[in-house]
Order: structure tokens, then C-alpha cells, then sequence
């Protein structure tokens, strides 16, 4: 599939890139060259393939589903600059 000038000006546009008239040429036959190869990849015959979510064949390992608090208050508060009675302090926004 090959791209034209305007073709190239007008995907600029609706991407929202400010693409100057003198790289719309250069831009057009990169283009073109990816979309080529994009027409190659409908020849592959794929009848015979499962759709995947990964190329990992692995599964991955599951928790319980259970409500905790984390149990680690003291080490998330450590990391805080200032701390009073268990929790965040944080200074006054609103007055």
C-alpha cells in the first residue's frame, strides 16, 4: 500500500504532529515500506494456531483471596516524613 504526500499530512493531523511539508515525503515511503510488510503478515496461514495472551507457556501461580490489612504499618510509616499515631501526617492545605 502506498502512501501520498496528503495521505501523510492528514494522519499528521489527526495525530496531532506538527510535521513540516519537507519530511511528509521521506515519512510517506517509511510508511508505505511498514504497511507492505504488514500486507505480508495476512499470507502467514495462522488456521491452525490458538490465539494466545503470551508466548510463555506458564501459569501463573494464584493467592488466596483473603482481606488483610498488610501487616506492615511500621515499615510504610518508616518511610514517612512524619508520623503520628499510626498514621500519615501530612501539613495543614485548607485554612
Amino acid at each position: 500500500m502506498a502512501l501520498d504526500k496528503a495521505t501523510v499530512a492528514k494522519i499528521a493531523t489527526l495525530a496531532r504532529i506538527k510535521l513540516p511539508p519537507s519530511e511528509q515525503e521521506h515519512l510517506a515511503g517509511e510508511l508505505s515500506t511498514i504497511l507492505t510488510w504488514i500486507e505480508q503478515l495476512g499470507e502467514v496461514d495462522t488456521a491452525g494456531v490458538e490465539p494466545m495472551s503470551s508466548v510463555a507457556a506458564m501459569e501463573l501461580p494464584m493467592r488466596n483471596d483473603e482481606v488483610t490489612d498488610g501487616g506492615c504499618r511500621e515499615k510504610i510509616l518508616a518511610n514517612a516524613p512524619d508520623s503520628a499515631g499510626g498514621f500519615f501526617t501530612v501539613p495543614k492545605v485548607v485554612e
